[in-house]
């Protein structure tokens, strides 16, 4: 009788014990968004969808995940597979059983701030209403995708600032809505939103599909859709989560096979360093305990590679799509010319948003007895003046034209080299105003 109660007392002792542990292991979070919208930018969304079955495989419950996407994709009349989309040449779809929780005009900057801050009482009636209710036990995967520039990231109708960003971050440390936190960003130029700001004692590991200062890249160009499926840095990180056993893969690991792969831009590490090293995948990502991944063959891989090589810049994405389109119709036809037109109109309207940001530089300088107009031309300077580089790219995005055009967003490196260099906001907002108000607002598809 003895011997069986103290078989019984061990039992529980390990019993709660386990149970004790599996608590204070806290649970998985994790935020996913796509800040574009328009079928020139299929990618950004199928990604995120993609990211979204990576999650509910391996375990992460739909009540753990907020997805913000602008979700016109599926039902899109261009798209020739009603309901499906798909993020690789002949592969599954993954918009099945996405949740919707903010779509269309909900997907802001500020409705995701407040997501990740856990702010209910802001987001009552917006979407879902769903938030971040992670707290000190738990770990918090983030995936953004979109256009971006120095300092900032695109949303459909407003763009993020690096400041803005890691201001939020630092409110989610203090108000310890995560024990650790991994950051994974595609978007132009995405190193810039943590470079130099991200602190690397506050446990939270990056990585960005770019540095600072380069492109990130568009792949997977797909004849029936007409469109590019997916981005490079996302798509090597996501193949690379479905092939292997992330419960022994580490985070740096998964950084290096991105690295490696992503041979367009250079895919960059921040924060806390040594956590990337420390913690596995599955700790932010998820688990499937039931069915192990099979490794990717060596084919399927070295396929995988040829298929990438259709890559091309961010910025040169809808030149490319319509040049591709322009070359599979037969000449005179009724879609050849309308297809030609919208080229034209892509390319002039490059020519112009460059004229206009060279005059904004030449116009700053008139007033000014230094000339740096070579220099903040020609030499990217990193951002650090991100009150003056907010307060300017503001003002053009109400003056000039939308900032979350593509092209723009690869010409504002100038306008932060312009607070770099000394100058202040108000005289290049002066230089804004003369150049712009005689062109007039333009309004640029995007």
């Amino acid at each position: 009788m003895f011997l069986r109660q103290h078989f019984i007392l061990i039992a529980n002792i390990i019993l709660f014990g386990a149970v004790g542990t599996l608590a204070a292991t806290g649970q998985n979070f994790a935020v996913l968004v796509a800040g574009s919208n328009g079928w020139y930018n299929y990618r950004h969304q199928s990604d995120v969808c993609h990211a979204y079955q990576i999650l509910h495989k391996n375990g992460v419950p739909d009540a753990n995940i907020v997805i913000m996407m602008y979700d016109d994709l599926a039902k899109n009349p261009e798209n020739p597979t009603k309901g499906v989309i798909i993020n690789h040449p002949n592969g599954k779809d993954v918009y099945h059983g996405v949740p919707h929780d903010y779509i269309g005009d909900t997907v802001t900057p500020q409705n995701f701030i407040n997501v990740l801050l856990g702010k209910k009482d802001e987001m009552k009636g917006i979407g879902s209403g769903k938030v971040l209710e992670s707290g000190p036990d738990d770990n918090v995967f983030v995936y953004f995708t979109d256009h971006g520039a120095t300092g900032l990231i695109a949303f459909p109708n407003d763009v993020l600032y690096a400041k803005d960003l890691n201001k939020t971050i630092t409110q989610m440390h203090s108000g310890k809505k995560y024990k650790e936190m991994v950051i994974y960003i595609e978007a132009c130029e995405s190193g810039s939103m943590l470079e130099g700001l991200l602190p690397d004692n506050i446990n939270i590991y990056a990585t960005t599909a770019s540095n600072a200062d380069e492109s990130s890249y568009a792949c997977y160009y797909d004849d029936k859709r007409e469109t590019y499926l997916g981005d490079l840095y996302s798509v090597n990180w996501m193949e690379d989560s479905d092939a292997e056993d992330v419960s022994k893969e580490s985070l740096f690991k998964q950084f290096q096979v991105t690295k490696k792969k992503t041979t367009e831009s250079h895919v960059m590490q921040y924060g806390d360093l040594k956590l990337g090293k420390a913690r596995n995948v599955s700790q932010f990502q998820g688990e499937n305990m039931i069915n192990k991944p099979e490794p990717m063959s060596p084919l399927t891989d070295r396929l995988n590679t040829l298929l990438k090589r259709d890559t091309v810049a961010t910025e040169d994405v809808r030149t490319a799509i319509l040049s591709r389109r322009l070359a599979n119709l037969p000449a005179n036809s009724a879609e050849r010319i309308t297809i030609e037109r919208k080229l034209a109109e892509a390319i002039q309207q490059r020519s112009v948003i460059s004229a206009t940001i060279d005059s904004i530089a030449r116009k700053s300088f008139q007033v000014n007895r230094a000339d740096y107009y070579e220099l903040v031309t020609t030499k990217r300077i990193p951002l650090t003046q991100h009150d003056c580089y907010m307060s300017v790219t503001q003002h053009i995005n109400e003056k000039c034209f939308d900032i979350q055009n593509e092209y723009v967003l690869n010409k504002l490196w100038i306008v932060a080299n312009l607070c770099q260099v000394g100058l202040r906001d108000f005289t290049i907002n002066n230089a804004v105003n003369d150049v712009c108000n005689a062109l007039g607002r333009q309004k640029f598809e995007y």
